[in-house]
């Protein structure tokens, strides 16, 4: 592993090294939350490279460190597909992790994807602000992933929420060329935190992993700042820590 403190960035030079430290930061940042707070707030991300995180997460020897029933579990985006459709996140995360530890249904919060893209994104709004009440929109948790094209949750290039500076959820349409290839045109509605939202978490965690992420990853953290051409580039929290855990693979350029 080797570590690079300016972006707090640390490469795993295994695929299980990468998915057990970003489990253990988990763990580390729920009790810790729990523990000065009573709760721990966290929200989840779609895509491949989370699966195996969740996978091992679900094991007893880290579901048993973690109080399931004090967890409160959100998603920064959404695709609006139907719950039970695999591309939606809360249905991979329910089904890989979420229906095998022991964790009150009233406790996970899914983006309604039964309503237009609109209205999701207004009562999801409308739950989180009821959630935290007087609070601040502040997770204690959120993991983020990194798209080919510079995207993270569902900002993507070009798109309208790129520009947004409020704290809240949005919705939008990517249009079908900014889509990854082997996706349908139905995924190009999606609903998603803003980047303002994301930056007044505690704790944010980018988990990467895979050559096919090398050029881009270096381009977000090396290259010149362009959040409408890399629009993960926004995530810089004023009063958090950003962490980005990649593989050997993703990190190639890095460490050239």
């Amino acid at each position: 592993m080797t570590t690079d403190s300016k972006n707090k960035l640390e490469v795993f030079q295994t695929l299980d090294a990468l998915y057990v430290a970003a489990a253990n930061f988990i763990v580390d940042t729920a009790n810790k939350a729990i523990g000065e707070r009573g709760r721990y707030t966290i929200s989840l991300s779609g895509g491949q490279t989370p699966k195996k995180l969740y996978a091992l997460l679900a094991t007893p020897s880290f579901s048993n460190k973690i109080q399931w029933e004090k967890t409160f579990v959100f998603f920064g985006d959404e695709r609006c597909v139907p719950l039970d459709d695999e591309r939606n996140n809360a249905h991979q995360a329910k089904s890989i992790l979420l229906d095998n530890v022991d964790i009150p249904s009233s406790n996970i919060h899914i983006i309604p994807v039964d309503l237009s893209p609109a209205e999701a994104a207004v009562k999801y709004e409308k739950e989180l602000k009821i959630f935290f009440g007087k609070e601040s929109l502040r997770f204690d948790f959120i993991l983020l992933g990194l798209g080919e094209n510079g995207h993270t949750a569902s900002i993507f290039p070009g798109t309208k929420v790129v520009e947004d500076k409020t704290i809240g959820i949005r919705d939008l349409y990517v249009e079908t060329e900014k889509i990854p290839d082997g996706l349908s045109h139905s995924d190009g509605f999606r609903v998603t935190m803003t980047a303002p939202m994301i930056n007044n978490a505690r704790n944010i965690l980018f988990l990467i992993a895979g050559e096919e992420k090398r050029v881009v990853l270096d381009k977000v953290l090396n290259g010149p700042y362009i959040p409408d051409k890399y629009p993960a580039q926004l995530i810089k929290p004023s009063d958090g820590e950003l962490k980005w855990f990649v593989d050997s693979k993703a990190g190639a350029l890095l460490s050239e």
